[in-house]
């Protein structure tokens, strides 16, 4: 009997459409790879498993060493704040150090160019009275000597002739 129904079944596994002998030798092809791949399947899931574990730790380790080194480089920031300040306060000391030697240098040069000065109208003043008394002495001397032109009389010239020329015999002889 079963073999007069058995045609009726191929006739159902051969439905147009349907066709559920290919549905059986996808399942038979899935248990054969699930069978003969499970092994290597799992292998290479726990593997990758592992491996996602060794980048994780991997990523963590690289985070910790990335924090501190963060860590490290905020420090460093702090201390180059720190430094960059006293810098600043250094040079502004310089500066008004700088400034008050310039004040001060400045002010020696005038105290010395006034003292310069002051000799130089001393010797101007000098030169100039030496000058004046110089000038009034030649100017007296032509005056005198004009006046004495002026009031010269041919008797007082004859009398200061023949004085001089006894002075000249004494001194001969």
């Amino acid at each position: 009997m079963l073999l007069i129904y058995l045609p009726e079944w191929i006739e159902y596994f051969n439905y147009p459409g349907l066709e559920l002998w290919k549905f059986l030798n996808l399942g038979i092809f899935l248990t054969a790879a699930i069978i003969i791949l499970r092994k290597p399947i799992r292998n290479a899931l726990i593997a990758r498993g592992e491996g996602i574990k060794l980048e994780l730790q991997k990523a963590k380790a690289e985070r910790d060493q990335a924090s501190a080194k963060l860590a490290e480089a905020e420090a460093l920031l702090t201390q180059v704040k720190t430094d960059v300040q006293t810098v600043r306060d250094q040079a502004s000391q310089e500066a008004e150090a700088e400034r008050q030697r310039q004040v001060s240098a400045a002010e020696q040069e005038m105290e010395r160019l006034k003292t310069q000065a002051a000799r130089e109208l001393e010797l101007a003043r000098k030169a100039t009275h030496k000058g004046l008394q110089q000038f009034l002495a030649n100017r007296s001397l032509e005056i005198a000597k004009q006046s004495v032109i002026n009031e010269l009389r041919p008797e007082d010239d004859l009398r200061l002739i023949r004085e001089r020329i006894g002075e000249l015999r004494r001194a001969r002889g």
